[in-house]
């Protein structure tokens, strides 16, 4: 149902936060929230009706196999939302291609919504003609956008209208250290998949020199439902801001066969950047890459395998200054470039929008922060949380 707001709202933004609190759709409610935060918002969150599992499950089986291509206009099974009043602009974000069906709850959207757009969150260029099936559905949308930038040819193609690329991103605010660094006591962070060479070199390091190696636990952390998923995104910040090192892999890394080749960027370089911490790991060779992180020492590159990554560490270690001076240019250039505030402008601009009337006071809290981290006094502050942890 939709929340009562003071101000007439502009945006139409359905969410599926009712529906599923998967660890791995916890960042997309975070960029929910920033919108709503900084526009005039009317989220809209459906519930599951009586027996919608089974309905969900009997409806997407056969969707892969649908020459009628009108399987994927069905509701799956959650509680109509009927829509009463009219919008500029509705926004649906899609995980996946399986949260497509959730919109044909919203009875009526295309009539009340003067333009509209949606967000694919994990598409992969070699599993769009697997689901042929699955999208004529976005072509009801004047917008499609992409997290990938390597699948939009590829979906541009199968649909014949151009999409557009919308990076991840992550509340920069809640992730940043800033204004007051706390100290580093966590020598390494991984969350959600990993290289397991350097998974065992660092549980043996762990061992053998007492390093606090944070990591998860779960066979697969992100299938995991979580009580509540701003509590979620608030822990693993303010444990990545307490982390002198933070894992990171290039998205599906552990899995060549859902990626056949195609190598993008995954959350965690976001975060443990937003952090301050020193992003350790795999740099993707993707253009995507070399866009969204083209400075200085953004990624520190060690061998899947482990064999290097404790000399590595030594290495940042004997040099206080040099890591410090990493975690402040990951704070700042994470706070000017991916807080989820620009990939709302970003897509604005594209839809031909109006610009949020609160982004321009969000962009300049994190342009204040982000000047913040370059300042002497706040390196110092940097330099002593590295050292005294």
């Amino acid at each position: 149902m939709s929340r009562t707001r003071s101000v007439e709202p502009r945006i139409c933004m359905p969410s599926w936060r009712n529906i599923s609190r998967r660890a791995h759709r916890c960042a997309f409610y975070e960029a929910e929230d920033v919108l709503a935060e900084i526009d005039d918002v009317d989220l809209i969150c459906p519930d599951m009706g009586w027996g919608a599992r089974v309905d969900e499950y009997w409806l997407r089986t056969p969707l892969y196999h649908d020459v009628t291509r009108k399987l994927v206009f069905a509701n799956p099974g959650l509680r109509k939302v009927r829509l009463e009043r009219h919008y500029d602009l509705l926004i649906a974000g899609f995980r996946t291609l399986w949260d497509v069906p959730y919109i044909n709850a919203i009875q009526g959207w295309r009539d009340h919504c003067k333009i509209s757009a949606c967000w694919i969150g994990e598409l992969w260029a070699a599993a769009v003609p697997d689901h042929k099936y699955w999208l004529p559905a976005l072509t009801q949308f004047d917008f499609v956008f992409l997290e990938f930038r390597d699948t939009v040819a590829a979906l541009s193609n199968a649909i014949n209208r151009p999409c557009y690329w919308l990076p991840g991103a992550v509340d920069a605010l809640r992730f940043s250290p800033l204004p007051r660094p706390p100290l580093r006591t966590i020598d390494m962070y991984s969350i959600g998949r990993r290289h397991e060479g350097i998974h065992r070199e660092m549980l043996e390091a762990a061992e053998r020199r007492g390093l606090l190696y944070a990591h998860d636990t779960f066979a697969n952390l992100a299938m995991n439902e979580v009580h509540d998923y701003r509590e979620h995104r608030n822990l693993v910040a303010n444990l990545a801001k307490r982390s002198r090192f933070f894992m990171v892999a290039s998205a599906k890394a552990d899995a060549p066969d859902q990626r056949q080749g195609q190598v993008d960027v995954g959350h965690r370089y976001y975060e443990g950047a937003a952090a301050g911490a020193a992003l350790i790991g795999e740099a993707p060779a993707s253009g995507a890459y070399r866009e969204l992180f083209p400075w200085q020492e953004a990624v520190i590159e060690v061998r899947p395998d482990g064999s290097d990554i404790l000399a590595v560490l030594d290495d940042l270690h004997s040099d206080p200054s040099r890591l410090a001076a990493i975690s402040a240019r990951n704070t700042r250039e994470a706070l000017l470039r991916h807080d989820w505030v620009y990939r709302w402008d970003t897509l604005f601009k594209i839809a031909g929008i109006q610009p949020s009337p609160g982004s321009g006071a969000r962009m300049q809290r994190l342009k204040d922060l982000a000047e913040l981290a370059g300042s002497a006094e706040q390196s110092e502050r940097f330099n002593r949380a590295t050292e005294d942890a």
